[in-house]
């Protein structure tokens, strides 16, 4: 029993030390930018005009989304991001520039494509609801030109890093030459490849270290549905399989999330979040936090323990959120880091 106290101990002062080090780690982030643009309001009555709510305006917030929310995320868990994207020659873009310099990101693998537009989510909440949400965007794969200009500039700024974040929304900037790019540079430089992927995409991202699908896209991805004959466990053993990669996180929402790894048994981890207002993000928010928990000398399953206590934190939040370093050490000993 003291054996087990002890050794519960140790794990849980080595989760907080991991902590501790991620201001010494910087992870490249390569993906879909996006500005979340949120309209806050009230609603007190349905319009005339057709049966939908009159929302009154209140405030309005510009926030980093998409892949912008992953380096949001590392900054404010106290890490250094770097970024590798793609944004239109308009006031969006230029908005997304400001705001990733204010993260004190650098902003030298933007790349400024003049016949596409910024990628644009604006949301509108009511009452601490989402009403509608409206988006501008292309997502044709990016031209010739600009594909060269992504592969340069992953190229330049994988130098140093620590770990690589696929961050895929499937908005034109994540193709096989990108992630074949990606896998070579981070072979050559001895440095782990997180994925949260797209299911149209799944064939471009064998050999990774980990990806991160929901149920509904590990199910997709594996081409089996979880059922009463389909196990969660086969799902994931068959991901394993099929992509080759070191790991699978497969996140369950309310139910949690379970790590699969190859030769040994699966980590299950149950939800820690208290309240659930919002899942915009979530994704975000998990791969970042792996990444830098294993960036930091984590383990997998310590990483991935962590990641899910940051998850239990943004998902009690309206919005776009992250959570910042000083939230997740304070969640983090009110759990004992513990598996649950």
């Amino acid at each position: 029993m003291a054996a087990a106290a002890c050794s519960h101990t140790h794990h849980y002062h080595r989760l907080l030390q991991g902590l501790d080090r991620f201001s010494q780690c910087t992870i490249l982030v390569v993906g879909d930018l996006m500005l979340d643009v949120f309209l806050w309001g009230d609603v007190r009555r349905i319009s005339p005009e057709a049966p939908v709510p009159v929302v009154e305006v209140r405030r309005e917030t510009h926030v980093l989304g998409g892949a912008g929310n992953v380096v949001h995320n590392i900054v404010s868990m106290g890490g250094k991001a770097r970024m590798v994207g793609v944004v239109g020659n308009d006031a969006f873009g230029r908005e997304i520039r400001n705001l990733l310099q204010e993260a004190q990101v650098p902003c030298l693998g933007l790349v400024t494509v003049h016949d596409r537009p910024t990628t644009v989510k604006t949301r509108v909440i009511a009452h601490h609801q989402q009403v509608v949400r409206v988006d501008w965007e292309d997502i044709r794969p990016v031209e010739p030109e600009g594909l060269l200009a992504i592969l340069h500039a992953v190229e330049t700024q994988v130098r140093g890093v620590d770990a690589v974040v696929v961050s895929d929304y499937a908005k034109g900037v994540i193709s096989l030459e990108v992630m074949d790019a990606v896998r070579a540079l981070a072979q050559q430089f001895g440095i782990p490849v997180f994925v949260d992927p797209k299911v149209p995409h799944a064939e471009f991202y064998h050999h990774v270290t980990l990806v991160t699908p929901n149920t509904a896209e590990a199910s997709a991805m594996a081409g089996v549905a979880v059922s009463e004959d389909i196990s969660l466990e086969a799902v994931g053993r068959l991901l394993l399989e099929k992509l080759q990669c070191r790991h699978v996180l497969i996140t369950r929402g309310p139910e949690g999330m379970s790590l699969f790894e190859a030769g040994a048994p699966p980590l299950h981890i149950p939800t820690v979040a208290k309240k659930v207002f919002d899942v915009t993000g979530a994704g975000d928010t998990v791969i970042a936090a792996i990444a830098l928990a294993a960036a930091a000398g984590l383990n997998m399953r310590e990483a991935a323990l962590v990641a899910n206590t940051a998850a239990g934190i943004v998902v009690g939040e309206v919005g776009t959120a992250a959570v910042e370093h000083a939230r997740l050490r304070a969640a983090l000993q009110d759990s004992g880091g513990g598996e649950g």
